[in-house]
């Protein structure tokens, strides 16, 4: 890039531009980067410039901004590191931060591949081990953690306990009564690394050891007892051996560094390049910008284009077309009316696009990419080159001229001004002229009449206007594309309190050409402020056509919306009506097939609980037989053998059985355990059990209780016709009955009536301890008529 290429770039305030990026940008090479960015010329390169930064805005709306905190250049570190150096606390700190910030922007985008950065973000090498070691061996840039390694933290223990004999052997000195009173103060000190006392000048030779230091006025002696010389010395190597287990801490780690010193150097290159993109991306985001369609045929069209460096609160939208049906744009209108600021607009977002940065524009907006972009803006008088205005400007437009070619977009503001208006016109045409020729792209601003002219009568060559408010004295700095502009001198000079009188004689001052095209301009103006308001009204007729449309397309979508769920929910309610219809046919049909089956099974009910209740009586009387013979009262009697450890006795005096824990002794005592109590007896007070005589018995009732079990049981029982005590009785037993058979729930029928015997059966099934819950019957069941219990 030639200097003209730099000054024209500065001029249009690109420079600003980087400054605002490289605000967004987090490390210090990413901040260096935004600020050195310069223009591509190669559409492609600029549509890939263009794509990242699309890439990086949507990230940020979709998963936030990353962090780029952290990011430290490890060059020089790895570059000592690989040749044999030791590095700092501080360098392997940065590089700990390097790894940190690589895996967190790692973590940030995930595993999923489907943007355009991808292949940046999936390059990068996360190192946790290494990250890890430096972290957990560095504290900070002074110290190094115990935890760096087991013989460093062993050193550091033993330094600890020696200067804690240092210290008592010291503290003993300064607390004794008689030596502290050779001492200058009662204190500890250090001089050159070990520790001694201050001693009063007077008193030196009293207290032996090596002196280190004596103070300015030599009232003190700083005295090294003989008692800690050799504790000193011993401290002194155990420093020297943690200085060398530290420089062989950081030697490893440094060793580690440069292992892994390529990936580290490619992770610092992709995360720079990653800061400098989001940075881009956040510009677009602060100044509401787009991405452009860029192109190499020199066709621009800005829609509602801003100035980024103006406060978009106030700054008015401006529409720029140049290099599709014209290649040359001629801008006139009053002084500050927006003409400079416009052309200023064109070259800073053409230069934004070429860097890859969003513009400050509507949709559909598109550039053309130049090789070459020229700008002649502003007063470029020179006090020292002893130039007037006129002067600078044509050594800069000379310049410029020789560097043109056909891909070049050139900006010239006020071309021809500051010398003669007729001689500067002419060659501001011929300039115009010039350029064209060579195949640029041109757009000026000027005041001369005689380039308005040029406009209207160059083929390819159109006139732009800056629009002013002659009512309230103030341009509205909308750029007119099509109308050339007036000075409007006359009216600014007549509202400011001009005489009449004088600007009439201004007009007639002024020829008869100069007079018709000021006319001709009014009237266009006119036309065009008329057409501009017929097209307003038109555009919002058709908004409110639109919207009528609309708002008819979406009562009719609804109105077709609200008929098909009729339909629907008509068709849903009559399939349920017709399933609950069936429903209830099939289980009226089931009841009736229940009922049938229980008449004919009655007469078997019946059998089977007459059955059921002789097996009752039999338990019962077995019972009988069993709790009689409990009854009969035992005796103590002298075992027919010697008792042994595990035999079982009866204690007779508690009828309790017991097991024998120890033989019996010389005296006849013994130990025995009765459930979980263990006791001593006497051999005179137990039996010896090995018959019971109880065998058959309860072999009778395990039989009688599986045959009364295998017995079958009515799910219901009918109390009907009963009374309340006879009623009780029946129900009892057979709760009783259906428990043994096992049944989950049974049928009570006790008829409605006046709800007597309802309530007995209810009271009864409330205190029996088979009966787990039970309800009323429900629609089917029987009703108020019908009690359901369930057993447990």
């Amino acid at each position: 890039m030639n200097e003209l290429m730099k000054k024209s770039i500065r001029t249009l305030e690109l420079t600003s531009v980087l400054e605002m990026l490289s605000n967004q940008a987090t490390s210090a090479e990413a901040k260096n980067l935004c600020l050195t960015l310069t223009p591509f010329t190669h559409v492609e390169d600029v549509k890939v410039a263009l794509s990242d930064t699309n890439c990086a805005k949507d990230l940020m709306i979709t998963h936030g901004s990353p962090s780029f905190a952290g990011i430290r250049d490890p060059r020089g570190a790895v570059m000592r590191a690989s040749r044999g150096g030791v590095l700092s606390c501080r360098e392997l700190l940065d590089i700990a931060s390097l790894l940190k910030c690589t895996r967190s922007v790692v973590n940030y985008r995930g595993d999923e591949k489907k943007y355009v950065l991808d292949s940046l973000f999936f390059t990068l090498v996360p190192n946790k081990y290494l990250e890890d070691e430096i972290n957990t061996a560095i504290i900070s840039e002074e110290e190094i953690s115990d935890r760096a390694s087991s013989a460093l933290a062993e050193i550091r223990r033993k330094i600890r306990e020696k200067n804690g004999k240092i210290r008592d052997s010291l503290t003993k000195i300064i607390s004794s009564p008689t030596q502290s009173k050779l001492l200058q103060e009662a204190i500890i000190t250090q001089r050159g690394g070990r520790y001694v006392v201050p001693v009063k000048s007077e008193h030196k030779t009293l207290i032996p050891g090596i002196t280190h230091d004596v103070s300015a006025s030599g009232a003190t002696i700083f005295i090294e007892p003989m008692a800690v010389v050799n504790l000193n010395n011993e401290l002194r190597e155990l420093e020297s051996k943690e200085k060398a287990e530290i420089e062989r801490i950081l030697a490893e780690l440094s060793s580690q560094v440069s292992d892994h010193g390529s990936a580290l150097e490619e992770n610092f290159n992709i995360l720079t390049r990653l800061d400098f993109v989001f940075a881009k991306a956040k510009l677009s985001f602060e100044l509401n910008g787009m991405s452009p369609d860029v192109n190499d045929k020199g066709e621009t069209y800005l829609k509602r284009a801003r100035h980024p460096l103006l406060d978009k609160r106030k700054t008015v939208p401006v529409d720029i077309r140049l290099g599709m049906d014209f290649d040359t744009l001629i801008i006139t209108g009053p002084n500050t009316g927006g003409k400079t600021v416009s052309l200023k607009t064109l070259g800073l977002l053409t230069l934004m696009a070429q860097c890859g940065l969003h513009i400050p524009a509507a949709d559909e907006s598109r550039i053309a990419v130049y090789d070459k972009i020229f700008a002649d803006i502003g007063d470029e008088q020179s006090i020292e080159q002893s130039l007037s205005t006129f002067s600078s400007h044509m050594v800069n437009i000379v310049a410029i001229l020789k560097e043109a070619d056909s891909s070049s977009l050139i900006l010239f503001d006020e071309l021809g001004a500051g010398t003669d208006p007729v001689e500067g016109a002419a060659l501001a045409v011929s300039i115009i002229e010039y350029a064209r020729g060579m195949g640029a792209k041109v757009a000026a601003s000027t005041h001369y009449t005689e380039l308005k002219s040029y406009a209207l009568t160059t083929e390819h060559v159109e006139n732009a206007s800056c629009e002013f408010d002659v009512e309230t004295l103030r341009p509205t700095y909308k750029l007119l594309i099509g109308v050339p502009g007036k000075s409007n001198a006359f009216a600014i000079s007549k509202s400011l309190g001009l005489p009449d009188y004088i600007i009439d004689k201004a007009r007639g001052i002024l020829d008869s050409e100069d007079k018709r095209f000021e006319e001709i301009i009014e009237s266009l103006e006119e036309k065009r402020t008329a057409l501009e308001h017929d097209l307003q009204d038109a555009a919002r007729l058709r908004r409110e056509a639109d919207e009528i449309y609309r708002r008819a397309e979406e009562f009719d979508a609804q109105i077709e919306h609200d008929r098909d769920a009729a339909l629907q929910k008509a068709k849903a309610e009559a399939e349920r009506l017709i399933k609950e219809a069936r429903a209830e046919a099939e289980r009226v049909f089931d009841e009736l097939a229940d009922l049938r089956k229980k008449r004919a099974k009655d007469d078997n009910y019946r059998q089977e609980n007459e059955a059921r209740a002789a097996l009752m009586k039999s338990l019962n009387d077995a019972e009988g037989k069993l709790a009689g013979g409990k009854k009969r009262e035992r005796t103590a009697e002298k075992p027919k053998r010697p008792l042994k450890v595990g035999d079982t006795v009866e204690l007779v005096k508690i009828g309790t059985r017991a097991t024998v824990l120890t033989v019996p002794d010389k005296s006849g005592k013994f130990q025995v355990q009765a459930g979980i109590m263990k006791v001593w007896a006497n051999i005179s007070e137990v039996k010896l059990l090995e018959n019971t005589g109880d065998t058959s018995v309860k072999e009778f009732i395990a039989r009688k209780t599986v045959e009364l079990r295998n017995v079958k049981i009515s799910p219901e029982v009918d109390l009907r016709g009963m009374n309340a005590e006879e009623a009780i009785d029946t129900l009892e037993r057979y709760i009783d009955s259906a428990f043994m058979a096992k049944l989950g729930s049974v049928r009570i029928i006790h008829g409605k009536g006046t709800g007597v015997l309802r309530k007995a059966v209810h009271d009864s099934l409330k205190t029996n301890r088979h009966v787990k819950s039970f309800r009323l019957g429900t629609f089917g069941e029987g009703e108020h008529g019908v009690t359901v219990a369930e057993l447990v």
